[in-house]
C-alpha cells in the first residue's frame, strides 16, 4: 500500500512525458512542412486574386498546427476537457487585469524605442488589413478565424503546455515554476527575440516577463482567459 502513490505518480509522469513529446512532435512536423513549402505558402497567402477567406483559412491552419493542434490531439487521446485548464468565468476579470499588467514593461520598452506607431489587433498577421477592408460578413468571419488561431490557441497553448510541464516536474518553490519558465523561453525562441545587444536583451527580458507572468497569473487565479486576452488584444497589435 505504501508504494502505490509512488507508482501512480511515476505512471502519471510517463503519460505526461508522452503528451509533451507528442505536442512537440506535431508542432515540429507542421513547422517542417512550412519550411519546405515556405515560398509557395507565402505566395498563396499574399495572392490577392485568391478569395481572402481561403487565404485566411490556409494561413490559420498552419498557425493552429504550430500552436493548438498538439494540445487538441493530446486532449482528445487522453479524453481531457480543455475547459479544465482554466477556461471558466470565475476569476476571469482579475486574470485579464493581472495579465495586462504583465504586458506593461514590454509596452514601455516599445514606446521608449519608438516601435509603437499604431494599435490594431493582429495587424502583424498578413491578411488582417485585407480582411478588415472586406465587406460584411467576410470581415467578421475572417477576423473570427484570425482571433481563434492567433489569439485563443496561441495564448491557451502556453497554458496547457505549462500545466503538463509542472505535472512532470513539480516544484516546491512557488516562483520556480518550470512550466512558466519553459514557456517563456519557448516564446522567445519561437519569435526570434534572442537579445545580443543591450536593446535586444531588454526586449527579451520583457517578453519573458509577459509569458512567465501570464502563466503565473493563471496559476494564481485558476483562470486562463487572461492569457488568451494577451494574445488576442496585445501580442500582434502594435
Amino acid at each position: 500500500m505504501s508504494n502505490k502513490p509512488k507508482k501512480d505518480l511515476s505512471l502519471e509522469q510517463r503519460k505526461t512525458d508522452v503528451d509533451l513529446w507528442a505536442i512537440a512532435l506535431i508542432s515540429f512536423v507542421v513547422l517542417g512542412i512550412y519550411m519546405v513549402f515556405q515560398n509557395q505558402f507565402i505566395a498563396f497567402v499574399k495572392d490577392s486574386s485568391i478569395n481572402i477567406l481561403l487565404r485566411v483559412l490556409w494561413s490559420a491552419a498552419f498557425q493552429f498546427g504550430l500552436a493548438g493542434l498538439g494540445i487538441v490531439m493530446v486532449s482528445m487521446i487522453r479524453k481531457e476537457n480543455l475547459l479544465t485548464y482554466g477556461l471558466n468565468r470565475k476569476g476571469a476579470v482579475l486574470s485579464v487585469i493581472l495579465c495586462s499588467l504583465c504586458f506593461v514593461p514590454y509596452m514601455i520598452f516599445m514606446l521608449s524605442t519608438g516601435q509603437i506607431t499604431s494599435y490594431l489587433p493582429f495587424q502583424s498577421v498578413w491578411t488582417t488589413r485585407e480582411v478588415l477592408s472586406s465587406g460584411f460578413p467576410i470581415n467578421v468571419i475572417g477576423m473570427l478565424i484570425t482571433a481563434i488561431a492567433w489569439g485563443f490557441f496561441e495564448g491557451f497553448n502556453y497554458v496547457v503546455i505549462s500545466d503538463k510541464i509542472n505535472r512532470r516536474y513539480p516544484s516546491k518553490n512557488r516562483w520556480l515554476n518550470w512550466g512558466a519558465i519553459a514557456c517563456a523561453v519557448l516564446c522567445i525562441l519561437i519569435h526570434g527575440a534572442i537579445g545580443v545587444t543591450a536593446e535586444g536583451i531588454i526586449e527579451m527580458v520583457t517578453i519573458f516577463l509577459i509569458v512567465y507572468g501570464m502563466v503565473m497569473v493563471k496559476e494564481y487565479t485558476g483562470n486562463a482567459w487572461g492569457c488568451v486576452f494577451i494574445f488576442t488584444f496585445f501580442w500582434n497589435a502594435f
